[in-house]
């Protein structure tokens, strides 16, 4: 009879292939052992899903902390300004008017002799609070719409198909000037409709176009096949996973809107004294830009680092949650 070769314990094992797989007895204890192997500690035993992919690369992005600090930042101030900024940003004297920094005005004053610092602080509870609910108001006006369109189809998808191309040939600044203009309230409530109704076309063809795409999936399907209800189809499988490219384009677009906010309000058609505003105070700035800088300087500073802050916030949010960039 041949003679059997005797195996090594963990020297050898068989592939089920025709092949076999060196493995020593260690190696294999240090692979069970391993953080991310079959035994390892943090094997939790739950698959990974996007959501908390995207928070954990978030956290290592040095643009995303930045960011996330800057907003984190206005919106403490915007909540209590009075915390960091003393008196009214009403309060003015005219003897003060157009003099540089002082005691209790780090940044000055400005024409009508109002404390620009406290103006520039105050400012940012309207940039923030037109930013935040313009972006609520549009994402949720367009992504129900996108939604229904995409997952229904016919005739409701190609009369917004329509009426969305109809918005998008709207220049926004000239329908600010036209709408705006004939609107008495001096709330930002007109400011934030008027933001809305242009911009929700938008979030509409992407949540359009996301959730066409997701549908298509098997998990779709399979909950079809099985006799789920369309509106579980929808509010259960389709939109958890469609909503990610809302998000991203929301969070740019807020800062979008802050801006346009500020432009509004420099052109005379948003927001009105006495309101404090960063686009008032810049409008109010600009004849005497070359006697007084800093009361332009500061205000459309602040502006300038919101935007940006929002952008970068959306950058990375977007970097996060795009699987291609993986």
């Amino acid at each position: 009879m041949p003679e059997r070769r005797r195996e090594q314990p963990g020297a050898i094992a068989g592939t089920g292939m025709g092949g076999a797989m060196d493995l020593a007895a260690s190696e294999a204890t240090t692979l069970e052992g391993a953080p991310g192997g079959p035994g390892g500690a943090k094997d939790t035993g739950r698959p990974r899903s996007l959501w908390s992919d995207a928070w954990r690369d978030l956290r290592r992005n040095p643009v995303f902390l930045v960011s996330a600090l800057v907003i984190l930042f206005l919106v403490l101030i915007s909540l209590w300004p009075s915390a960091i900024a003393p008196g009214s940003p009403l309060s003015c004297d005219l003897a003060k008017a157009q003099d540089g920094p002082g005691p209790g005005a780090p940044f000055g004053y400005d024409g009508q002799g109002c404390n620009v610092y406290t103006r520039t602080v105050y400012g940012a509870r309207t940039s923030v609070t037109v930013g935040v609910c313009a972006t609520l108001g549009v994402a949720l006006l367009g992504s129900v719409l996108g939604a229904l369109a995409g997952f229904f189809g016919g005739a409701w998808d190609s009369v917004l198909s329509r009426g969305t191309d109809i918005f998008f040939a709207i220049p926004v600044v000239l329908g600010g000037l036209v709408l705006l203009s004939v609107v008495t309230s001096n709330t930002v409530w007109p400011v934030i409709g008027f933001m809305v109704l242009l911009g929700w076309p938008q979030v509409c063809r992407i949540a359009r176009g996301s959730v066409i795409t997701v549908q298509q999936n098997d998990y779709v399907q399979a909950a079809r096949a099985l006799g789920a209800s369309p509106s579980r189809i929808l509010l259960r499988h389709i939109a958890p996973n469609a909503v990610a490219p809302v998000i991203v384009v929301s969070t740019i677009a807020l800062g979008t809107y802050i801006a346009l906010e500020a432009t509004l309000s420099y052109l005379g058609v948003g927001l009105k004294p006495p309101s404090v505003s960063w686009g008032i105070d810049i409008s109010a700035a600009s004849p005497y830009v070359r006697n007084a800088p800093h009361a332009l300087l500061w205000p459309a500073g602040a502006l300038a680092v919101t935007v940006l802050a929002f952008i970068m916030l959306g950058d990375a949010v977007r970097d996060a949650l795009d699987p291609k960039l993986r």
